[in-house]
């Protein structure tokens, strides 16, 4: 892989890395009680902002898109990447937002008529079973319902994700980040008002956690990863997010004090290791930077997906 694509490879990582640390924050200083109110708060003010940067609003067909894809990279996403963070502990909130690698492969292949190379999917399984390895010694008690907002969360993301790669070609990053962002908001706002009522009160800890997660696991993040998915396939962009929960348990770790034992630590390095070969690249292809249109078989080849 060429300087450049590289150079994509660790920008688009700022996004997972933010994510990851997510289910910390939520869990320890976020209020339990209000998840729709926890999406729109980190939302909304952070479309807001990144708009006021990129100046550019939607027109056309980008209009309905943006409300389609800020439901499934937003509105819907947030909430249940909310519940997950307050009912499962970081590591396996985390680790099971990592199988979103294999459904981004799945769904640009049946959507963008992508088939994933060969180093991406080995990537891919290499990294899962790393993180299954690390969820299956030691995690304690499951909650089902966190279980199940959590895979919810990763498939809407999955498929928003891809959604964004086909046809977000031609936008730029940060008018692309404002509009979902703002988007999923508007389409949270009416269920906010009407389910949870009034806002809940802030502490400084809830405070200080909803400014984290807003600026930095929101804006910074969105930016950074929308801006991969122009450059990179979605394939790749899939395999980075494995970083995700890799921060996920580090955190939990470090800071919470879950544990880490032998599996946790060989989980973790089959995680590192299926990032490095799914975003390998063959010598022979030519990394030109710049992912291109679904509609250009070659290209897409180049980008490491093959049609």
């Amino acid at each position: 892989m060429e300087d450049k694509s590289w150079r994509w490879v660790l920008i688009t990582a700022i996004a997972p890395i933010a994510w990851g640390s997510t289910y910390f924050v939520t869990r320890q200083l976020l209020p339990a009680d209000a998840p729709l109110w926890g999406g729109l708060l980190r939302a909304l003010p952070a479309g807001i902002l990144v708009l006021l940067i990129a100046r550019k609003l939607p027109t056309g067909h980008w209009w309905w898109r943006s409300l389609l894809l800020g439901t499934l990279n937003v509105g819907g996403f947030f909430v249940l990447i909310y519940i997950a963070g307050q009912r499962l502990p970081s590591s396996m909130a985390a680790t099971l937002m990592s199988t979103s690698a294999a459904c981004m492969m799945l769904f640009a292949w049946a959507l963008m008529r992508q088939r994933p190379a060969v180093a991406s999917a080995i990537g891919a399984i290499v990294g899962i079973a790393g993180v299954v390895l690390m969820l299956g010694f030691g995690a304690g008690p499951v909650d089902p319902i966190g279980v199940a907002a959590s895979l919810g969360a990763m498939v809407a993301s999955s498929l928003g994700f891809v959604l964004t790669a086909r046809w977000g070609s031609g936008v730029p990053a940060l008018a692309m980040t404002s509009w979902q962002l703002i988007g999923g908001s508007l389409v949270l706002l009416p269920f906010v008002l009407v389910i949870e009522g009034p806002p809940p009160a802030l502490t400084p800890a809830s405070a200080l956690g909803f400014a984290y997660v807003t600026l930095v696991a929101t804006a910074v993040a969105y930016v950074a990863w929308f801006a991969g998915l122009r450059r990179l396939a979605p394939a790749t962009v899939g395999i980075i997010g494995l970083l995700n929960p890799l921060t996920g348990v580090l955190l939990g770790v470090v800071v919470a004090g879950e544990v880490f034992g032998l599996p946790q630590a060989v989980g973790f390095a089959l995680v590192v290791v299926g990032i490095v070969v799914g975003t390998m690249r063959p010598r022979r292809q030519k990394a030109d930077g710049i992912r291109p249109s679904a509609g250009d078989a070659p290209a897409l080849a180049r980008g490491g997906m093959r049609a």
